[in-house]
């Protein structure tokens, strides 16, 4: 990076993409330096990666944590809350922010650093899915970089060379622990069974999405929105080895993939070290002999209804895609405590979409009411 640091902040340090982000960057630590990390409730985990990557300020969730963290690191500058994120979303002082959030919390400090001229690197769905046509247009207008983090959606940014060759591309799903499974299985699985992912350590909601396969449809509208391209050009195909994390048709029928074993280091250290690439915490050859088959299947609609809704509520645009995103994780929620079955969360979602009055072209400021209200009308149905 010829010698000057890249200074990147980290929103989400605590969770799994962000823990994983240090580990990278402490094995790439002469390339950056760390201007802020934000974590949740994890205060330990906090500490951890503040002696660990020195970072300038730090922002946790709550005043008391706050003050904690600023009476043990007195050099460093401690915020708190969603106005201490994007307090550090704003700082022009940033070359990239790695917003790995879960949640909609992840909007406001992406548009934030966007119209700060900040590059971003994108690990929450949630930003694209719900505001994807602000985001995108906001971060052309601002002329900024913006990276994918999801091992599917890194995967096709490193397939393209010119978009406008491109014919059509194909997103790899696992298919998840109840990929053999019988519906009648599937839907009164319990909690640990469905978090029992076969790939992939990730967190619960996530983990639960993935078993659905809901998380690959609102991967589908993330990348409508990442690659403008048409919900009838992108393809899901369920690959059970996790290998091929998707791959891109181009017009003459060339179809170019990338590989790797089941790792979030590298797309985390692609997107945080673009446009170059250096060496990692996964950086050895990758062993074909040892991947030995690569499997692909068709989705199965039936037993995946989810994934269905999503290609069709992300066709049908507008507000749509906020109602997908909100009903959906809150019925997760539910599931997680115990309220309803698994296969309870297709239908309270297809609910939520079957009733909801779309808004064409929503404001921010109407996205966040619309959720708002959609995850107060999806909470009635659990209490």
């Amino acid at each position: 990076m010829d010698g000057v640091k890249k200074k990147i902040s980290i929103l989400g340090a605590t969770g799994s993409i962000g823990t994983q982000a240090a580990e990278v960057l402490s094995k790439v630590n002469k390339n950056f330096e760390i201007k802020a990390l934000c974590g949740g409730d994890n205060i330990e985990k906090l500490r951890q990666e503040i002696k660990q990557l020195n970072p300038s300020v730090v922002c946790t969730k709550t005043a008391e944590n706050a003050k904690i963290l600023q009476a043990e690191f007195k050099n460093i500058e401690v915020l708190y809350g969603d106005e201490g994120l994007e307090a550090v979303a704003s700082d022009k002082d940033n070359d990239m922010i790695l917003v790995a959030v879960s949640g909609k919390i992840g909007l406001k400090p992406t548009l934030k650093a966007i119209e700060n001229g900040i590059d971003i690197a994108l690990a929450n769905k949630e930003t694209l899915v719900m505001a994807g046509d602000i985001v995108m247009k906001k971060a052309k207008e601002c002329g900024i970089s913006l990276l994918p983090v999801d091992s599917e959606h890194s995967a096709i940014h490193q397939c393209i060379k010119n978009i406008k060759e491109v014919e059509k591309l194909i997103i790899t799903a696992s298919g998840g622990p109840f990929r053999t499974k019988t519906i009648e299985e599937m839907h009164h699985a319990t909690v640990e069974q469905t978090l029992a992912h076969p790939k992939w350590h990730m967190g619960k909601k996530i983990t639960i999405d993935s078993a659905t396969l809901m998380n690959k449809g609102l991967e589908v509208i993330e990348a409508h929105h990442l690659f403008n391209m048409p919900y009838e050009k992108i393809e899901v195909v369920v690959h059970p080895q996790s290998i091929v994390h998707s791959a891109v048709e181009y017009k003459d029928g060339s179809v170019i993939a990338q590989l790797g074993f089941p790792s979030m280091h590298i797309p985390i250290q692609y997107a945080l070290c673009y446009p170059e690439r250096v060496e990692g915490i996964e950086s050895k050859g990758f062993d074909f002999i040892k991947a030995a088959r690569l499997d692909f299947e068709k989705p199965d609609l039936e037993k995946f209804p989810a994934l269905k809704l999503a290609y069709e509520a992300g066709k049908a645009g507008g507000t749509y895609p906020v109602c997908l995103n909100a009903a959906n994780e809150e019925a997760v929620f539910a599931f997680l405590d115990g309220k309803i079955s698994l296969g309870k969360i297709y239908e309270i979602t297809k609910r939520m979409i079957d009733e909801h009055n779309n808004i064409s072209n929503p404001s921010i400021d109407e996205i966040f009411e619309e959720d708002r209200k959609i995850r107060e009308k999806t909470r009635l149905l659990f209490s």
